[in-house]
Formats: C-alpha cells, structure tokens, sequence
C-alpha cells in the first residue's frame, strides 16, 4: 500500500468533513460516489441504510434543515488502507434553543478516489 493513497483519503475526508461544517451538499455529494452506502447512526439501535448520490444528498438536506447550525469538531483521524476513520463531536441546538452534543465515529471507505461508503456510529 502506498503512503499516497492513504494521504490521498484523508485529505477526501478531511475536505469532506469541511464541506460538512458549511453544509455544502454539493460539494460532499461530488465527493462521494453515485452507489454510495451511508449507514446512518440513527434511528437507534441499528441506524438506517441509504443508498445513491441523490438520495444521500436528500438526507443532507433534511438533516441541515432540521438542524442549522450542525457541526461537526473532528477529534482524531486516521487512515490505513481504503479506510479513514473519523472521531468527532456533533454539536447543534435542539428545538427548544438548548445545546446539544454527541460524540461519534465515521469509517470511511475510498475508492478511486470517492467516498464508496459511511459508516456513523454514536454514542446516544
């Protein structure tokens, strides 16, 4: 395995988590590919599997609508592989105005340079 591939994953994903913070669904859409898998980390216990670019990208923009000020503090990350994994805490304010947080994990899968798959995991 070539360190450049390693580099060349987690700079996708820390560019993704970026475009994340901005809630541009357009650039994280580009960055993933069009039969992507997103594991959600909700509903608990199991989350919810999505499937393809345009449904993902729908989910996005339901979630950002929901919770405008969503953002992710990314903890630690590393790669190995086709993987990176993502620490981060989630911080957003609920419907009452109250602060709200929880931590969570991200494995990333890459290939060809797209994000092929995310895994979310949290502690709820």
């Amino acid at each position: 395995m070539k360190l450049s591939r390693i580099e060349s994953g987690l700079r996708l994903a820390l560019a993704f988590y970026e475009a994340f913070n901005e809630h541009d669904i357009e650039a994280m859409a580009a960055m993933i590919s069009e039969d992507c898998l997103l594991e959600t980390s909700t509903p608990a216990p199991d989350g919810r599997l999505i499937g393809g670019r345009e449904t993902i990208a729908h989910y996005w923009q339901e979630s950002f609508a929901q919770t405008a000020d969503l953002h992710l503090e990314l903890e630690d990350i590393f790669g190995f592989g086709q993987r990176v994994i993502a620490l981060y805490r989630r911080d957003w304010t609920d419907a009452a105005g109250a602060a709200q947080y929880i931590r969570g994990v991200d494995i990333l899968r890459f290939q060809s340079n797209m994000i092929t798959e995310i895994k979310a995991y949290s502690k709820v």
